[in-house]
């Protein structure tokens, strides 16, 4: 049974985020991913004023007469959600956890797919992949995945995206737009990125708590490692070792930025002092333009 607390709280996230649905992204989200592609309905004889291109020709060979492919429009989508629960993820000095973020950035996702009939699954990974929702319709359905991205205990603690690309790849078979929320900070992914990338549409979604770019000034700290589980001491007060931290997280942040525009594929930067709200509304609308 679940405890009363968290239902309180998954039914907060869904009247947030379902009014958020409603006023901000009404129409946006359906005019950005759907009708992306063509499905093959059915093999039909040739009319006239049909596209030579359209003959199936095997098919033509076979019957004697032409014969010509009809495609639809694809009005159902499938939308997955990738989301990171390694240990760097429950970091937070600001509003939130970062995986508190995630998690409700990804209940406004979950809400917009089955507000416009499209499914909507979830894979949770670390270092391994440490749960798997397959994608389906329907409130409840959507409250499971808000719930189990909330409150589900990862047994890892490192970092694997290929590992969760290559099992993307496996059980979802058709095209799908699928977001990944992580830090992207794990070797050997451009090659991972970018064959997925030409088989689903792949938005990135990071999100960057401001403590990871400027340190305080506070004297000796005692910094964890929260995925290699190693401890060390860092002297805030000095000017140096502060510049070299903002230094190396800058370069970080433009090396993850260049590798994702490398392999086209459109990121999402979410940071835990301010709102979610206007970064996806940017990208709903940096879409719409793009395919006008």
């Amino acid at each position: 049974m679940i405890p009363k607390e968290v239902l309180k709280k998954i039914r907060r996230i869904q009247i947030n985020t379902s009014r958020m649905v409603t006023d901000v992204f009404a129409g946006q989200y359906q005019s950005v991913f759907k009708g992306q592609g063509m499905e093959f309905d059915e093999v039909r004889q040739y009319q006239p004023g049909d596209e030579i291109r359209s003959i199936d020709w095997n098919v033509t060979a076979r019957m004697g007469h032409p014969y010509v492919k009809k495609f639809t429009e694809e009005r159902e989508l499938t939308v997955m959600i990738l989301l990171d629960m390694s240990g760097s993820s429950y970091f937070g000095t600001v509003n939130n956890l970062k995986a508190q973020l995630a998690a409700e950035i990804s209940s406004v996702l979950a809400f917009s797919a089955i507000k416009n009939n499209d499914k909507v699954g979830l894979i949770a990974f670390t270092d391994r992949i440490e749960k798997f929702i397959p994608s389906r319709k329907g409130v409840q359905h959507v409250l499971r995945v808000v719930r189990e991205a909330l409150y589900f205990k990862p047994e890892g603690k490192g970092t694997d995206i290929p590992k969760a690309i290559e099992y993307l790849n496996r059980v979802i078979k058709r095209k799908a737009v699928v977001f990944i929320i992580s830090d992207f900070y794990a070797p050997d992914l451009k090659k991972s990125l970018s064959v997925s990338n030409k088989r689903h549409d792949i938005i990135a979604i990071t999100i960057t708590d401001p403590k990871e770019i400027n340190l305080p000034n506070i004297g000796i700290v005692k910094f964890d490692d929260s995925e290699g589980g190693k401890s060390y001491f860092i002297d805030t007060s000095s000017k140096s070792v502060r510049k070299k931290f903002s230094d190396d997280a800058l370069l970080k942040f433009s090396q993850r930025k260049k590798l994702l525009s490398s392999v086209s594929i459109d990121s999402i930067d979410v940071r835990t002092d301010s709102s979610y709200t206007k970064e996806l509304v940017m990208f709903f609308k940096m879409r719409e333009r793009r395919m006008r």
